[in-house]
């Protein structure tokens, strides 16, 4: 197992966008592992490679006994929305109303190159948009309305995880569904 250390809110690199990945190698695939092995134990139902400091279009999830990648990501959303609580690994303990696409079809590559087809709606559509927002450095609170963002925003400050330093911090929450995105 390579478990990583999950970056935490505030950390620069979560608001970074992050490049496209053009080598599926043998370090794409410690990746993947990296981010499925980090993701389980956490336990979450999604983590991207932002999350553990890597600026490379990659997430794993893990979504109604399903476990599974995509590699740069490509979405189209349905109009009907959705809404619901929704965690983050690098908000521990946290839980916010978040609007979202119902359904989502989502195209992308497994760590061989090879195309990857995922349609899904409700979770899955939901991790699938946390995710993929992760690897354009928007994050589930900018997703809110001002109201919620606003006691969102009082809630981090609060936390007792906030402005720890976010390398060498080791996150277990158990949040939405019972695991966090």
């Amino acid at each position: 197992m390579s478990i990583q250390n999950i970056r935490l809110f505030g950390d620069p690199v979560l608001r970074t966008a992050a490049e496209p990945v053009v080598d599926f190698d043998r370090e794409l695939r410690q990746l993947v592992k990296d981010l499925t092995d980090t993701m389980m134990d956490a336990p979450g139902a999604g983590l991207a490679a932002p999350q553990i400091g890597v600026g490379l279009r990659v997430f794993t999830y893990w979504i109604d006994g399903e476990l599974g990648h995509l590699v740069n990501p490509d979405l189209s959303l349905s109009d009907e929305m959705q809404d619901g609580e929704e965690g983050c690994l690098s908000f521990p303990g946290m839980k916010f109303e978040t609007p979202r696409s119902l359904r989502v079809v989502a195209k992308g590559f497994n760590q061989f190159g090879e195309p990857v087809l995922i349609e899904g709606s409700e979770l899955m559509a939901r991790c699938i948009q946390h995710e993929t927002d992760h690897l354009d450095g928007i994050l589930f609170i900018d997703r809110m309305d001002r109201e919620q963002r606003k006691l969102a925003m009082r809630a981090i400050r609060e936390a007792q995880w906030s402005g720890e330093a976010a390398p060498t911090v080791k996150v277990s929450p158990h949040a939405t569904f019972g695991r966090s995105l």
